[in-house]
């Protein structure tokens, strides 16, 4: 089953059991990716639908962030459950060690030696650690290692 469709059935479960909380955000996530699919003109795969979830996650975080600096912990609170829901999508997180074992074998197979070099190992990461890594941690745990 491609992830979208596992959305789709989610949305379908969520619109019978009467929750509006999460049918909510499944559908504004199957409405991004059906504006992506358009503007693309292609039907997205698993890598392209993780793409648009991860950019979904990262919009809730920034959100979080700005209403919590503004006091609002009742809108944050909102975001906060959106985000649970969206993550739910996103494969297990990588832990510190199978990052660092992940970022050490890529500087080994791409041959990096340093700092000009980021750009290749990073493409070469993004590929196996789509969605399970938070990919500007990554850059300046590369960047150190680099360096």
């Amino acid at each position: 089953m491609t992830l979208k469709s596992r959305i789709t059935d989610d949305m379908k479960t969520a619109l019978k059991a009467g929750d509006k909380e999460r049918l909510k955000v499944v559908r504004l996530l199957l409405a991004d990716i059906k504006r992506v699919e358009v503007d693309t003109r292609k039907d997205l795969d698993d890598a392209g639908t993780l793409t648009v979830i991860e950019k979904a996650v990262k919009q809730r975080r920034d959100s979080i962030e700005q209403y919590e600096k503004g006091g609002r912990d009742d809108l944050a609170a909102i975001e906060q459950a959106e985000l649970e829901v969206l993550e739910s999508y996103l494969p297990e997180p990588l832990d510190d060690a199978s990052l660092d074992a992940l970022i050490e074998k890529v500087i080994g197979d791409t041959g990096a030696e340093s700092i000009r070099d980021m750009g290749k190992v990073m493409a070469a990461i993004k590929a196996e650690a789509a969605g399970r890594a938070d990919m500007g941690a990554v850059g300046a745990r590369v960047k150190a290692r680099l360096a």
